[in-house]
C-alpha cells in the first residue's frame, strides 16, 4: 500500500494533474465552461492553499490525494490508472484513524461512481442540495458513516 503524507508546494502541478484526469474519467455531467470555471479553481486556489493527504508510491510520485475539514472530507480524487487498486479505500482510512467517526462527505449526485464507492465504504446519504456549492445544477449528496 502506498504511503500518505501531508502535500507540499512543489505537489501542485501532480496533483492538479490527478484531479483534470480524475474528474475528466468520472464528471462527464459536467460542461466544458464549468469544468473550465472549476479546473481555475482547484490548480489556483484550492490545491495550492489546502493542507492535503498525499498518497504517494515509492518513488513520492502522488497517486492520489484527500482534504479534509475536521471529520469532513472535501475531496478525494485519484490518478485513473490507480482506479480499483485500493488506493481511494486507503484514503478513506487515513480519514478514519485521522478524524475518527462520523465521517461526512458531499458528492455529486451524478458521479454514480463515486456514490457506489462511498455506499461500499458505508457511508448513506441524509441529505441533497438541488445544486452545488456555486449555485450549478449538479446535485449534491450528502454522506456520512457513522460507525465503523
Amino acid at each position: 500500500m502506498p504511503a500518505i503524507r501531508r502535500s507540499a508546494a512543489a505537489d501542485t502541478e501532480a496533483l492538479t494533474g490527478i484531479w483534470r484526469s480524475a474528474v475528466k474519467a468520472t464528471h462527464d455531467f459536467l460542461s466544458e465552461t464549468d469544468f473550465r470555471e472549476i479546473e481555475t479553481l482547484v490548480a489556483e486556489q484550492y490545491i495550492p492553499n489546502a493542507s492535503l493527504w498525499v498518497a504517494v508510491d515509492a518513488t513520492d510520485r502522488p497517486l492520489g490525494f484527500m482534504g479534509m475539514t475536521g471529520s469532513h472530507v472535501d475531496s478525494l480524487f485519484v490518478a485513473p490508472d490507480q482506479r480499483g487498486t485500493g488506493l481511494g479505500t486507503a484514503l478513506m482510512d487515513h480519514a478514519r484513524k485521522t478524524a475518527g467517526l462520523p465521517l461526512s462527505v458531499d458528492v455529486n449526485e451524478q458521479n454514480s461512481q463515486a456514490v457506489g464507492f462511498y455506499e461500499r465504504l458505508g457511508f448513506e446519504q441524509f441529505d441533497r442540495s438541488p445544486l452545488d456549492d456555486a449555485g450549478r445544477p449538479y446535485p449534491i449528496l450528502h454522506m456520512r458513516k457513522a460507525v465503523g
